[in-house]
């Protein structure tokens, strides 16, 4: 099997059969003219998370709800958790141990497609939350307790320091591929959530943990959620709307935006030259780029919905993580289109490979003789159509949930002047994305 297939996105797609430039003035256009539309047509905002959604057919709500299906939910997880942690620990230091392909491509780009179909599905079946669980059953305390109340204004922070310190792990880090490096990465994070579940409970992981956190996030745009304990059928932006405003959301979104963009821009010529005259290693200028790409959605998604009228009940300060579920619609068309080929062709190489966990030629799970599909990467109008596509949609969406929340805060003399600099942001954001895609 071949095994030199990075653990990063496939970065460069300069060779896609469709003009940049062509690319670009579409999705400027689209996002102009939705909203053009959106201005004339949606006066009032649609959603409220009081009463949006359907209630789901009783049934339904009993098998989602059960504790049995819980149950076997964390079973699976756990069985698999300790599948891939013996392959971790005991497989071979090479690419075709299944734990790097494992970590790389179906936890952190597989979580957002499983997270879009079942909702909140890395929460479910959560490896560090079972444990914390078990421990919290075993020790008596009461679960989801912790010694201490989670302080409401770290909010997010430490899940926007997790994902950074992965995106670090993967794109700066040298020896990102090697297996020791990788598995102290996992020990670290295991231990750090498990020690702050045992001090501030559950709570803890739904705010810190960087998996979690962007399961959870990535799932607003499923159609699952919860309307008064109730499971209930949404439309995705009406779902997006009832995301929280918390402490640091616009720093988890930035990270989250800015290492995907980060991941097209460190293989380009510009960026390689430029690392090249400095005659250093490239983990400084590649760590400080990051820190750049990612400080740079922050500080342009702060200034621009800071730039406007607001009223006596919402302060200036608090608009940032007001807008910042604009961005998630964005962050999934983004890595939709990064890291489809991906998540397909190495995907299938890594189900093959975790048949043979400790690289002895065994097949556990009787997947050993199957065959990679390249057909993707054998259409590349069609890649290239769906790429751009992904990106355009996530723009417009973002469009569309900043609108609703804007004539939900905003004075209504500044309804819409109000929004036009978020909607510069989102147009500089899409032809920076396009661009990246295409000439990376």
């Amino acid at each position: 099997m071949p095994g030199t297939i990075s653990a990063h996105g496939l970065g460069g797609a300069k060779d896609l059969p469709i003009p940049s430039e062509l690319a670009i003035a579409g999705a400027v256009a689209a996002l102009v003219v939705s909203f053009t539309v959106l201005a004339v047509a949606w006066r009032e905002p649609r959603y409220d998370p009081a009463t949006s959604g359907r209630p789901a057919p009783a049934w339904l709500d009993r098998l989602v709800s059960s504790r049995a299906l819980a149950v076997v939910a964390r079973v699976a997880g756990m069985v698999f958790f300790l599948y891939v942690g013996a392959a971790a620990v005991f497989g071979k230091d090479t690419l075709v141990n299944p734990f790097l392909g494992t970590f790389y491509a179906l936890l952190w780009v597989g979580i957002v497609p499983a997270s879009l179909l079942l909702g909140r599905f890395f929460r479910a079946i959560s490896p560090a939350r079972t444990i914390a669980m078990l421990l919290a059953k075993v020790s008596g305390v009461p679960e989801g307790e912790g010694m201490r109340d989670y302080p409401e204004r770290l909010g997010y922070w430490p899940a926007a320091a997790g994902l950074f310190a992965f995106v670090w792990l993967e794109l700066v880090y040298p020896h990102s591929t090697d297996v020791g490096p990788v598995r102290l990465w996992c020990a670290l994070y295991l231990a750090i959530m498990l020690i702050g579940s045992a001090v501030w409970g559950t709570r803890f992981l739904e705010r810190a943990d960087p998996f979690e956190v962007y399961s959870s996030l990535v799932a607003k745009l499923s159609v699952w959620g919860r309307r008064d304990g109730r499971l209930v059928l949404r439309s995705p932006l009406a779902n997006l709307d009832t995301l929280v405003a918390r402490p640091g959301l616009v720093a988890v979104v930035g990270v989250l935006f800015g290492s995907t963009a980060f991941d097209s821009f460190r293989e380009s010529t510009p960026w390689l030259r430029a690392v090249q005259s400095m005659s250093v290693s490239r983990v400084l200028p590649d760590t400080l780029g990051l820190v750049v790409f990612s400080g740079g959605v922050i500080a342009i998604l702060a200034v621009a919905t800071m730039a406007t009228g607001v009223t006596s009940d919402t302060p200036r300060r608090a608009l940032p993580d007001l807008f910042a579920h604009s961005i998630v619609p964005i962050i999934v068309g983004y890595i939709a289109a990064h890291y489809l080929t991906f998540l397909f062709e190495y995907g299938q190489l890594v189900v093959i490979q975790l048949s043979d966990p400790f690289t002895r030629g065994d097949d556990y799970l009787r997947t050993g003789d199957l065959q990679v599909s390249y057909w993707i990467s054998s259409h590349p109008t069609a890649l290239a159509v769906v790429k751009v596509l992904a990106v355009v949609t996530g723009h417009v969406l973002g469009v569309v949930a900043a609108h609703d929340r804007a004539i939900k805060l905003l004075p209504r003399r500044h309804q819409l002047t109000g929004q036009l600099p978020l909607l510069v942001a989102m147009v500089a954001f899409t032809a920076g994305g396009l661009y990246l895609l295409f000439a990376a």
